[in-house]
């Protein structure tokens, strides 16, 4: 029975990616820091019981890590002499990218309790996990798994490269969450993430309010303009709720939204632009518990992308610098 397990979780990995299943484990620091799980936990209710949009932030933030040299907490390490442009100042990420107080906050509370055990990758993946949970009001419960190692490369132009932005259309996306490993049903699915948190009118105006042609809703585009400017500038670039109607819930209105031609990206609204995303949308919005249990499964499965293992990384002592002691490091 064991072995067959084996061979199930094998077959499984190989499928998602070679390196997909690595080390990692649910329950990975049972024996080496038990209460790992319960300290983030209580970190990320602090913040996001003060302010929400903290949570929706965690959340991006692991997708962001993951997108860009694997789930390794790349994203998190500030500019250094050696290295002025990592990846959290590249435009996708900065200014917008929020939670990094967050991760600072449990790292240094895990540390207390397990000095040197803990990786901020996996903390990073704990602390999203915990937001979804929070902002669900406890129905999207998932099991993280762990083991993931901290990378020493983080690179303003990959964030760039790796992140689809929101201009993308759904041939685009589905090429974009391919080369991670992850299918069209998971690219729909993480997708509603976009009912919490919220946008930069940058990010949407010039694409679906400057006149070019678009589905988006009359009604929904006239509350757009009124809150934006026409042609925003970094000196004036308010932010917009992604999801109107339960701005704060992690549910599945995003995809009514959808059907409904109220989202702010064209690669929301991109979603509709297959018969087979189109049906996803749909069985999404309409169907109880549906979104949240392919959630749950789509979130570990990306959780998982390229994950670090042996010397291909460390565990940080700080979240938002390299471990000066290795080798590796003057490279960076």
């Amino acid at each position: 029975m064991a072995a067959a397990l084996r061979l199930a979780v094998a077959v499984t990995c190989a499928l998602v990616l070679a390196s997909a299943c690595q080390g990692l484990q649910v329950g990975y620091y049972k024996k080496t820091c038990p209460r790992v799980e319960h300290i983030v936990r209580a970190e990320v209710k602090k913040f996001v019981y003060k302010n929400a949009g903290i949570g929706a932030g965690l959340i991006r933030l692991l997708f962001h890590d993951c997108f860009v040299q694997g789930c390794d907490a790349s994203v998190l390490l500030d500019p250094t002499p050696a290295n002025p442009q990592p990846e959290k100042l590249s435009p996708p990420n900065f200014p917008s990218l929020r939670g990094f107080p967050v991760i600072d906050a449990a790292k240094d509370a895990v540390e207390k309790a397990c000095p040197g055990v803990v990786s901020c990758a996996d903390i990073v993946a704990f602390a999203a996990r915990d937001a979804a949970y929070f902002l669900s009001r406890f129905r999207v419960k998932i099991d993280m798994p762990a083991g993931r190692l901290d990378g020493r490369v983080s690179n303003a132009s990959e964030a760039l490269d790796f992140l689809p932005p929101p201009v993308f259309n759904i041939t685009e996306l589905v090429g974009s969450f391919a080369a991670k490993g992850l299918g069209v049903e998971d690219m729909v699915v993480l997708s509603g993430a976009h009912t919490v948190g919220r946008s930069h009118c940058s990010s949407f105006v010039p694409d679906r309010l400057a006149g070019v042609p678009s589905d988006i809703n009359a009604g929904f585009a006239n509350v757009l303009r009124r809150r934006c400017p026409a042609d925003p500038t970094p000196a004036d670039d308010p932010t917009v709720n992604q999801d109107l109607v339960t701005p704060n819930a992690f549910d599945n209105q995003y995809y009514n939204n959808v059907l409904a031609h109220k989202v702010l990206f064209t690669s929301d609204a991109a979603l509709l632009g297959t018969p087979e995303t189109a049906k996803m949308v749909r069985d999404n919005a309409y169907i109880p518990g549906w979104w949240e249990d392919r959630f749950k499964d789509a979130f570990v499965k990306m959780s998982r992308v390229e994950v670090k293992s042996g010397k291909q990384g460390e565990i940080r002592k700080n979240c938002r610098v390299v471990n000066h002691s290795h080798p590796h490091n003057k490279h960076y």
